[in-house]
């Protein structure tokens, strides 16, 4: 699921309060230290598939995007549950490009 809309207007704090609800991990893609978890993305998320993982300024690290689809994909392949990802980022054609939700049916996006 993706929260887009323009900076300062709470996205991260809903995203917070959501990961409060379930278990859940939050790396903040502008701290040079949660980007350096993801420098092998699939091994790092892979490893938390039991939880929602919260990506905040995804458009930080757009390469990330081909390893969540794959993740994504393998996981309705195995029959688990969908939602296992919450993308934050600006409201822009750019990231939806680079995601790939343009070229995927029916994308779960809430904008605020």
């Amino acid at each position: 699921m993706a929260l887009l809309g323009p900076r300062q207007v709470g996205k991260t704090t809903l995203a917070i309060g959501v990961g409060k609800t379930r278990p859940s991990i939050y790396l903040d893609l502008e701290s040079e230290a949660d980007r350096a978890k993801l420098s092998e993305p699939e091994l790092y998320l892979s490893g938390h598939d039991d939880k929602l993982v919260i990506l905040d300024e995804v458009h930080r690290l757009p390469g990330v995007f081909q390893t969540l689809r794959g993740l994504i994909d393998r996981t309705r392949l195995a029959g688990r549950r969908a939602g296992q990802f919450l993308l934050l980022g600006s409201a822009s054609i750019d990231l939806l490009r680079q995601s790939g939700v343009a070229r995927r049916p029916a994308p779960k996006s809430i904008s605020s």
